[in-house]
């Protein structure tokens, strides 16, 4: 099994049931007092969107432009570097005795090196695809490496009514951690694509196509099942598992149930064009999964299965019962860039969340972080962002899309504005707020500027916490720094 955060500070994504908490040497009251211990500037880049993972007193990040570093965690002096074919926004997920790390990059790319040292030891492409991509932390089980697989062939190519759209599916890969060898891989659309027709351009259409699975899988070991949201379909027709949750048996591969929350979600960026060539006909909203499920126990044999939409709505499903629906609970308005985009983190007692509802036209709106009840969805407590003091500036926005991270008695969570703050566990007040949106001073001497924060969340290892700050998609503010703060900044 992938090593557990504990003491030493595995990465929060390595964890089975994906609950993104952490007691890892910083206390609630030592939250105030946290300042830069130091910063690690990514050269060549403007986006800074993996998940860092701390195993050993060494920290394991990638970058947008394909390197892997090896850093030590106290100082962020470099001991190692990789190249990745594309970028890596996947955490760097650490087999259990350390010895090896895994990864995804942007072209569909899963590799094994030597923790240690950096030496390839084998890589392997999971989807032939040409747009197929991976954006969620493979997951780490009995020697089996469990890989999702996303598509970004409804992005820009779609919007040009020339382009043949669409053909990627979505799928989840399990690999032999020890050779790469794919032992299973199950896509979330059963039958590949066909043509359906043409554009008013001439343009070929195919279909069905999408149902990415954007996040890193959540694992049930005592039923031996994968639990993972999927994506919208790009192209006609819609499918059944657009919009979903899907279970999986982790054995074979086989799907156990699946249940929609959207259907008829068909979307892709043909949609925001002027002529809508590869757009659908009569289009969904675009609400996709983008969050991993959070597997928790509520006492007396009962569990729940919790995640949140890009619709602004967290559902409460049933693993014991084929995902049957529990509650579910209206956070935001949600949308495109809404709702809940890359995750949440959880206690005992609590589900946190926070909200994007990102509107170009309002950048003082959308955001905030909310408290919900595990077995009701009642709301413990919701804070609203502040009003961003960088206003003006292109991309500045109060939303929060970034994944929060929970240790006992806080809740850490980013925003667009490049403000990272820490929130009381208990009533939801900010107890901690820095602003990243400057130049930084680094420890390996490249020019470096913190901007937006998305796609990442904090981790928490031996009383530091580790935050990558900036993000050039949307658009954004970009920036292209590591920031490590501890008690006094010692």
């Amino acid at each position: 099994m992938a090593v557990q955060p504990g003491t030493d500070g595995a990465s929060i994504l390595s964890t089975a049931a994906s609950n993104r908490t952490q007691a890892a040497g910083l206390t609630r009251g030592g939250v105030p007092k946290l300042k830069l211990k130091w910063a690690f500037g990514f050269p060549g880049a403007t986006t800074a969107f993996a998940t860092p993972t701390v195993v050993g007193g060494r920290l394991f990040v990638g970058s947008a432009d394909g390197t892997v570093y090896s850093l030590n965690a106290q100082t962020g002096c470099i001991y190692w570097t990789f190249q990745a074919a594309e970028g890596v926004r996947t955490a760097i997920l650490i087999s259990s005795k350390g010895q090896t790390a895994y990864f995804g990059d942007l072209h569909a790319n899963v590799y094994a090196i030597d923790a240690s040292t950096g030496a390839l030891r084998w890589k392997m492409h999971v989807e032939e695809h040409p747009y197929a991509t991976i954006t969620g932390t493979p997951k780490l089980e009995a020697g089996r490496l469990y890989v999702p697989v996303s598509g970004g062939e409804e992005e820009v190519s779609a919007g040009n009514p020339a382009f043949v759209c669409c053909k990627f599916r979505g799928s989840l890969v399990a690999l032999d951690a020890e050779t790469g060898r794919q032992i299973w891989k199950t896509y979330t659309i059963a039958e590949p694509s066909k043509l359906t027709g043409r554009t008013p351009a001439g343009a070929e259409r195919w279909g069905p196509s999408g149902v990415s699975v954007w996040s890193s899988p959540t694992l049930d070991l005592a039923r031996r099942a994968i639990y993972f949201g999927t994506g919208v379909n790009f192209t006609d027709p819609p499918t059944k598992t657009s919009d979903a949750v899907l279970a999986i048996d982790m054995d074979s591969g086989r799907i156990l149930w699946s249940q929609q929350f959207i259907p008829d979600d068909r979307y892709n960026f043909g949609c925001m064009s002027d002529k809508k060539g590869n757009c659908p006909e009569n289009p969904g909203k675009d609400m996709d999964f983008g969050a991993p499920p959070i597997l928790r126990s509520l006492g007396a044999g009962h569990r729940v299965l919790i995640v949140g939409q890009k619709s602004g709505v967290v559902h409460a499903l049933d693993p014991d019962q084929q995902g049957k629906v529990l509650w579910e609970t209206r956070i935001g308005h949600g949308g495109g860039q809404g709702g809940v985009l890359w995750g949440a983190a959880s206690d005992n007692r609590l589900a946190y969340f926070s909200l994007s509802d990102w509107d170009p036209a309002k950048p003082e709106s959308g955001g905030g972080v909310f408290a919900l009840a595990l077995a009701t969805g009642q709301k413990a407590w919701s804070t609203p962002a502040p009003t961003p003091a960088c206003i003006g500036v292109t991309g500045c926005s109060a939303a929060q899309p970034g994944a929060p991270t929970a240790i006992p008695g806080a809740v850490f969570a980013g925003s667009l504005d490049g403000h990272l703050r820490a929130y009381d566990s208990k009533t939801g007040g900010i107890i901690w707020d820095v602003d990243t949106l400057h130049e930084f001073e680094t420890v390996n001497g490249i020019k470096a500027r913190g901007g937006s924060m998305n796609g990442t969340g904090p981790t928490i290892a031996g009383g530091i916490l580790y935050i990558n700050s900036g993000y050039s998609r949307i658009p954004s503010i970009p920036g292209n720094v590591l920031l490590a703060f501890s008690i006094n900044g010692k």
